[in-house]
């Protein structure tokens, strides 16, 4: 390899670095407004001043709301995974997964953008690829994997759907105000993660 070879790929490499970087610093940015004001309240600008970049430099990452929305759900998902790597059972993997969603609405707002917003198919590609990640790992979780018939895969989504519903109820305050007690809801899933999943 020449030595202009050489430095032109190094360059290649450090700007790849730097735009992962910036994309992360962004996301970061994003997922702290979220966190403070909610993520159905993210604009690309409010985005962009919390990060300390100029607006047109977002722009240059994300295309649109829809798009940084997504990215955060992804990356709840991926969290998601990792929880239930180290749960390793279903039991805990649905304590796991409730706790965890509770206190984040990334993937409860990324079902409304799918609904209102236009998404750039890469974006969807991404996500989609995080979500079939994480019902992977829950299968494993659940030891129901490999999943053989299309009716384990249903169960599976039933399941984590389950846990993403009552977690956003609880994160709502709907649940007390349903007079319905979080741990027994909890614990009564919990009994459904232990069951055979057909």
């Amino acid at each position: 390899m020449s030595k202009m070879t050489q430095t032109l790929a190094r360059r290649t490499e450090r700007k790849t670095r730097q735009r992962a970087a910036n994309r992360g610093a962004i996301v970061e940015a994003a997922r702290r407004l979220a966190s403070r004001e909610g993520s159905h309240e993210l604009s690309l600008r409010a985005v962009a001043a919390e990060a300390g970049y100029a607006p047109a430099s977002v722009y240059e990452y994300f295309r649109n709301r829809a798009e940084l929305v997504l990215a955060l759900a992804a990356e709840e998902l991926s969290q998601a995974a990792r929880l239930l790597k180290e749960a390793k059972d279903g039991p805990r993997a649905a304590e796991a997964l409730f706790a965890f969603f509770k206190s984040s609405a990334a993937l409860s707002d990324a079902a409304g953008v799918f609904e209102r917003e236009e998404i750039p198919a890469e974006a969807e590609r991404f996500f989609n690829g995080k979500l079939i990640a994480a019902l992977t790992v829950f299968s494993e979780a659940l030891g129901k994997a490999p999943l053989k018939t299309r009716e384990d895969q249903a169960d599976v989504v039933l399941l984590t759907a389950a846990v993403l519903g009552l977690s956003s109820l609880a994160r709502a305050g709907r649940l007390k105000v349903l007079g319905l007690d979080e741990a027994e809801l909890l614990a009564r899933l919990q009994g459904q993660f232990a069951a055979p999943v057909r």
